[in-house]
């Protein structure tokens, strides 16, 4: 049985996962990994879901806030091995629960567009395909979504 645990950023588990997950980034985002690893810290992130099998963390996400009333959802991560078994998705509806018990409207986010299975989950979750906002205004490489809670 898969548990979800609301954390933060300090965390081991999720600080390992995302260890997984800048590996994995670095490889897919080559030469334009700098860019997006610096929006991607995750010191003093206070809402951070965890999700856990036989004692395992096997995927993690967080949330920040983008402005009053919108949330920027970050660091989702599921490894290799766990995917396919709707994980991110419990982890992604975790923090969408979460999100609107602190009053948030909405959810936004960025994936790359070599990130297949990030835009797969989010279509799937009923997120739809929004003009790039933020820093990403202007980057090619990146596709955003948001999700009305």
């Amino acid at each position: 049985m898969i548990q979800l645990q609301r954390t933060n950023s300090d965390n081991k588990d999720f600080q390992d996962l995302v260890k997984e997950l800048d590996k994995d980034l670095k490889i897919r985002d080559g030469d334009d990994h700098a860019f997006f690893a610096q929006f991607n810290k995750i010191d003093s992130i206070k809402n951070v879901v965890v999700a856990y099998q036989n004692n395992e963390a096997i995927g993690c996400g967080t949330f920040k806030p983008y402005d009053e009333k919108t949330m920027e959802i970050k660091r989702m991560f599921v490894p290799p091995q766990h995917r396919g078994k709707g994980i991110a998705s419990l982890i992604l509806v975790e923090l969408e629960k979460w999100c609107k018990e602190l009053n948030y409207d909405k959810c936004i986010l960025e994936t790359g567009e070599k990130q297949h299975e990030a835009i797969g989950l989010y279509h799937k979750n009923n997120y739809k395909v929004i003009a790039n906002f933020g820093q990403y205004t202007n980057v090619a490489a990146s596709i955003c979504f948001e999700k009305i809670l």
